[in-house]
């Protein structure tokens, strides 16, 4: 083994032993690895161009190599030799190649484990429709598609088929039957595989990314069709998101795709990752909306501002609001005051909710 690659190793141990959750690598810099929340440097030596290159190269397929020399990004995943599992991401900055890795979890957890709110289990439970989780990039919405289709997986005779850049988490075949198929090595494009798993018996489609129209289009097809189709979008919010899928659309086909959506979305799941009070790890905070007929309704007309209305009322219905589940992460003594009101949009909710948990509790102190 060269010394590039003995390095790298001895980095990705180590990263491992730190319970580091991301690693970069950057031409002439020290390794950088974010612990608990905080970027640090490691060793005493920088990395050269060359020994980066290396690195990279030493990841890459032939396929991937000539996809990084067209878009100079690419996004993988990697084995290390102990077999732990990582999201590579290779792009350039000031003309040198620069690496990104985060360390994938290696065990599927539940939503209880995860401190999702129990309604989520709902999720894994439809048959057939869309259902969105979206948030911003590093919010958790792969984890949280996970263990959707690890229950699915664990209690239904299906055929999961995942499209996804890259696959991070391994499916082994449970109750169900699991194919995964990624981009730039097993499929092209996500409209493409999309269009091609409706002709192989599937169930449950994961579509890792909806990045633009024609994969949206695809995604609604085929939830028309009588499958279960999970999704992300890189939107903040319940109405955002829903907004998003109509406006990429031309104006003449919206009113079409407004009828469409209001008839297969079940759901849009919008969650952050807020730090924990104690410094270890994120907790997710998580907005939730399922699709009622009343909600059927203002999506079908385009009166999208009337949403969350419906969801403040909504809670016997398992409607949860940001603000509602920042106040119970607060008041469980997860996060700080000042990391949740950060994220509140409505402080009179969040007010609201935090009063009525410090009274169901028996208090009316603030928790630690």
């Amino acid at each position: 083994m060269d010394v590039p690659q003995k390095r790298f190793c001895d980095l990705l141990n180590l990263c491992i032993e730190l319970q580091a959750s991301d690693i970069h690598l950057t031409s002439g810099c020290l390794p950088y690895m974010r612990v608990r929340n905080e970027i640090k440097p490691t060793g005493d030596e920088p990395l050269s161009p060359f020994a980066i290159e290396q690195i990279a190269n030493s990841m890459m397929t032939d396929s991937q190599k000539q996809v990084f020399e067209t878009k100079h990004t690419i996004d993988f995943a990697f084995f290390s030799e102990s077999g732990s599992r990582f999201r590579v991401n290779v792009y350039r900055q000031r003309g040198t190649i620069a690496l990104c890795l985060r360390r994938l979890d290696e065990e599927f957890r539940s939503f209880d484990e995860l401190t999702l709110p129990p309604q989520m289990s709902k999720l894994a439970d439809y048959m057939h429709g869309l259902v969105l989780v979206t948030g911003p990039t590093g919010s958790g919405k792969s984890t949280t598609l996970a263990t959707i289709i690890n229950q699915i997986n664990e209690t239904r005779a299906n055929h999961i088929i995942t499209i996804e850049d890259p696959v991070e988490y391994i499916h082994a075949n449970k109750k169900s039957l699991v194919h995964q198929r990624e981009l730039h090595c097993d499929v092209l494009t996500f409209a493409d595989a999309v269009r091609a798993a409706l002709r192989e018996d599937p169930d449950v489609i994961l579509v890792g990314e909806m990045r633009d129209r024609e994969t949206m289009r695809a995604a609604i097809i085929a939830a028309e069709t009588g499958h279960l189709v999970l999704s992300t979008l890189h939107t903040g919010d319940v109405v955002g998101s829903i907004s998003r899928m109509i406006s990429v659309f031309p104006a003449e086909e919206q009113d079409a795709v407004r009828n469409q959506l209001s008839r297969v979305l079940r759901a849009v799941v919008a969650q952050r990752l807020v730090h924990r009070v104690n410094g270890v790890g994120r907790a997710p905070a998580v907005e939730i909306m399922f699709v009622t007929s009343a909600i059927q309704n203002l999506i079908r007309t385009g009166d999208l501002t009337q949403i969350y209305s419906m969801m403040q009322t909504g809670n016997a219905d398992g409607m949860l609001l940001l603000e509602q589940s920042l106040a119970s992460l607060f008041a469980f003594g997860l996060i700080g005051r000042e990391e949740a009101t950060q994220l509140v949009r409505d402080k009179s909710i969040f007010e609201t909710r935090l009063r009525r948990i410090q009274e169901s509790r028996g208090t009316a102190s603030q928790p630690a």
